[in-house]
């Protein structure tokens, strides 16, 4: 498999026409990947449970006025099973889960139900499926063995969790790569991938525990921002940088399946890491005003200090790139929250977004 050169526009054509099946529509990432797929041309249907709030970024911009959304949980087969007939997908990405680390200490079962379980039934109905023809398993940069290094995992280096949330998206690699090997290779026309990004950013996401967005609730209610851990270094990124990415993927895993299947990091350059303090801080300033405060405790749960992925393969076999910088990552998520804050119709702010993302240079 040598290296390529292919236009976001080349790939992104290929969904046009397609029946495309996204998992997890109603999260933060899904929403804004069912609504980019969308505007491409793809014929959209969403599974996934309702929304918690109307402020979510899914009812926001009434996502389900544009595409087909169906509320099941992905741990009820039954249910997951006949909307899957219903619509009979050609692209399945796959991105529902419970995606919150401290979440996971308090409820330890329903994070395993949900992104194991969760992963088995989506993966079972793909063994089974006639029409499709890409899979993109979403998991997390956590599914790696931590060790605190100061360089990139590697997508071979070793998956582990210290926590309940980073090992079960650790298990579902492994669950993924054995139904890969056992399963799916040896199928002429299907291509399966797992893809690991993590500290993404962007517009509309509301999740508790997440720094962004408890930091525009701070704002938004006239509160200081509070840090728990403002040292801990991330690689942050836009939302719609490892989209892109996965896009482009499963456009490859059309043409190519066999050359393309496999795991697969998404994240910015090494050195465009930065603390949370630091995130926080351009926070501010682009909102242009409020303060923050440091609040630490020695017997909160654990939450790794630094996490970096090493994207070469991605950079080398897809083409891709982080197209947006720290400083621009940080304006388009402050005028996403802003914008709404003001009243700005959401939808319209959120295409505007994907439409500069997609005229911006690699």
């Amino acid at each position: 498999m040598g290296g390529l050169e292919i236009s976001l526009s080349q790939a992104l054509a290929e969904y046009s026409g397609r029946r495309v099946l996204v998992t997890g529509d109603t999260g933060f990432k899904g929403s804004w990947l069912a609504l980019w797929l969308k505007g491409i041309g793809a014929e959209v249907m969403g599974l996934a449970l309702p929304c918690r709030t109307s402020d979510d970024h899914f009812q926001a911009i009434q996502l389900d006025k544009l595409i087909r959304h169906v509320d099941v949980d992905i741990r009820d087969l039954p249910a997951l099973e006949k909307a899957w007939r219903d619509f009979d997908p050609e692209v399945l990405f796959h991105l529902a889960a419970q995606p919150l680390v401290r979440l996971s200490y308090s409820d330890p079962k329903t994070t395993f139900d949900t992104n194991v379980g969760g992963t088995v039934n989506l993966l079972e109905l793909v063994r089974t499926s006639k029409s499709l023809r890409a899979v993109v398993v979403v998991t997390s940069d956590k599914c790696y063995s931590n060790k605190e290094w100061f360089w990139g995992y590697r997508e071979n280096d070793e998956l582990g969790g210290h926590d309940p949330y980073s090992a079960s998206k650790a298990a579902a690699e492994i669950v993924f790569s054995a139904y890969q090997k056992s399963f799916f290779e040896n199928r002429e026309n299907l291509g399966a991938a797992s893809v690991r990004a993590g500290n993404v950013i962007g517009g509309g996401d509301w999740c508790e525990d997440r720094i962004v967005p408890d930091s525009i609730r701070a704002l938004r209610g006239k509160k200081p921002i509070v840090l728990r851990n403002p040292n801990s270094i991330r690689p942050w990124q836009h939302v719609l940088d490892p989209l892109c990415g996965y896009l482009i993927l499963g456009s490859q895993l059309l043409r190519n399946p066999h050359e393309f299947s496999g795991s697969w990091n998404f994240g910015p350059s090494e050195t465009r890491s930065y603390t949370v303090r630091e995130l926080t801080e351009k926070l501010l300033k682009v909102w242009g005003e409020g303060k923050l405060e440091i609040e630490l405790n020695e017997f909160a749960p654990h939450e790794a200090r630094y996490l970096m992925l090493c994207c070469d393969k991605a950079h080398r076999l897809l083409g891709w790139r982080a197209r947006w910088d720290f400083a621009r990552t940080v304006e388009a998520t402050v005028e996403w929250y802003k914008g709404m804050h003001l009243g700005s119709n959401c939808r319209d702010l959120s295409v505007g977004q994907i439409k500069s993302f997609m005229e911006a240079q690699a």
